[in-house]
């Protein structure tokens, strides 16, 4: 199996939308993902896609800087209908810029899916996404009982550092409040790239599952997805 990641369009909300239902109880609307897609300048949303065996891989237009050790910030320029018959979405991820911290808003992949590192993929998409974009930090909502989640959160350095009381309100959880350290530090972006290192690895030994990550650096063979990322 072969996977894509590349920046979300207008297209993919259908499919978005259907990966966001089966990952939260208060799945958004159609109309929040257009806005940030359309309006807002300081969100990146990115998805997973499946590419079914015979399709071609989509090559990207832009070289991948090598300061990005994923290097899929460049994604093909490709129309709506290349995008239709590339695949399934299997994931999908977004943040919000304020200033110099990023907020991640979502990231969610389908049920099938989870188990097989794809959630951390996604997360590490958002990092690289974040220093791309200037961020110093990133922070997040968990609920506290979301043990996995936590675990792949701290994995990459986020840190509890506050709660917020009755935060989801299909249950009244409290959410834990979760910041990395600065993301632009020498040694945040060691660690980050040794995760990577591993990630491909992990990848790789899955023997059956190929990543094409636009920019070329990163070909593997093999919340809440979050949580069974």
């Amino acid at each position: 199996m072969r996977l894509l990641v590349e920046a979300m369009d207008l297209a993919d909300i259908p499919e978005v939308l259907e990966v966001d239902r089966l990952s939260y109880s208060l799945p958004w609307p159609a109309s929040a993902y257009r806005r940030e897609i359309l309006h807002n300048r300081n969100a990146r949303y990115f998805v997973l896609r499946q590419i079914p065996e015979g399709r071609p891989v989509p090559v990207p237009r832009e070289p991948s800087r090598p300061r990005f050790p994923l290097g899929f910030l460049f994604r093909p320029q490709r129309n709506e209908e290349d995008r239709q018959s590339t695949g399934q979405i299997a994931g999908y991820a977004g943040m919000w810029l304020m200033i110099d911290e990023a907020h991640i808003t979502t990231i969610a992949v389908r049920p099938e899916w989870r188990g097989k590192k794809l959630g951390e993929l996604l997360l590490a998409t958002l990092l690289e996404a974040a220093q791309d974009m200037g961020a110093h930090r990133l922070t997040l909502e968990v609920r506290m009982s979301n043990d996995v989640a936590q675990r792949l959160y701290r994995k990459y350095g986020f840190e509890t550092e506050g709660l917020r009381p009755r935060y989801y309100s299909d249950n009244n959880e409290d959410a834990y409040i979760m910041t990395t350290p600065d993301i632009r530090d020498e040694q945040y972006r060691r660690r980050f790239e040794e995760h990577v290192t591993e990630l491909q690895k992990r990848l790789g030994e899955a023997g059956d599952l190929f990543i094409h990550l636009p920019g070329g650096s990163l070909e593997a063979h093999s919340e809440e997805a979050a949580k069974d990322a």
